[in-house]
């Protein structure tokens, strides 16, 4: 996780202005699509890479007891400063501080694409999972990551870039209404993810491809016709 831990740390700030500004990132024009997706429940709930709290304070709001972790100590105590959960950690995805079994539910929202050692991360998610839980994973869809529309219009053709197959580093900044924020990370197939699901004894249970809560832009309107994120539910195969 040092490389992860390096990048993140340098960009915090910017993170977290950019993830509470509504105008800046997708997460709020499928917040609704994705609190469905996880449903109301119980019981203790982690999220892992946690950034400035958002998705836990859904999950709170949902029923869970929640506790966040993220390997950025800047990110952490932002969410502890708007009372994002009931408990926070310091520490990497790979490197969990519970006991084996702990958490009836697991969050890894838009994180394992940032992780340098993604089936290390999910032999530590699992460790820490009760029989019978259940995994949550967001992830920018792997064939978005490969590919731009070449475009401003709505209609405009998505293009891919070079092969859609293989890990490839990602590196770049977006700007927008005066905020930037650098992103940098491994995106991989699908298949490498589900490999490593399967690999580490766990099961996908439901997969989305969500299209946005609302289409009332030109922007959205494409990401209406190609997925910009993929979630997925997987459990331990008994």
């Amino acid at each position: 996780m040092k490389g992860d831990k390096e990048h993140w740390t340098r960009v915090a700030d910017q993170w977290i202005a950019w993830a509470r500004s509504p105008a800046h990132d997708a997460f709020w024009v499928y917040r609704q699509g994705l609190t469905r997706f996880i449903g109301k429940g119980s019981g203790r709930a982690l999220e892992v890479g946690c950034g400035e709290g958002r998705v836990a304070r859904d999950l709170k709001a949902l029923g869970y007891r929640v506790t966040v972790t993220d390997v950025v100590a800047e990110m952490v105590e932002a969410a502890r400063q708007a009372s994002s959960a009931d408990d926070y950690a310091v520490a990497g995805v790979d490197d969990l501080p519970f006991d084996d079994g702990s958490f009836d539910l697991v969050m890894a929202y838009n994180v394992l694409m940032y992780v340098d050692d993604v089936p290390a991360a999910i032999r530590e998610i699992r460790r820490v999972m009760k029989p019978g839980g259940t995994l949550f994973i967001s992830l920018v869809h792997p064939f978005r990551d490969r590919g731009r529309f070449a475009g401003e219009a709505a209609d405009a053709p998505f293009v891919l870039d070079g092969s859609y197959f293989g890990r490839e580093r990602f590196d770049g900044e977006e700007e927008r209404d005066g905020l930037t924020m650098h992103f940098a990370g491994w995106p991989q197939p699908l298949e490498d993810y589900v490999s490593v699901l399967e690999d580490a004894g766990l099961a996908i249970t439901a997969l989305r491809e969500p299209i946005p809560d609302r289409v009332d832009s030109d922007l959205l309107r494409k990401w209406a016709r190609v997925p910009l994120f993929l979630w997925l539910k997987a459990r331990i195969l008994a």
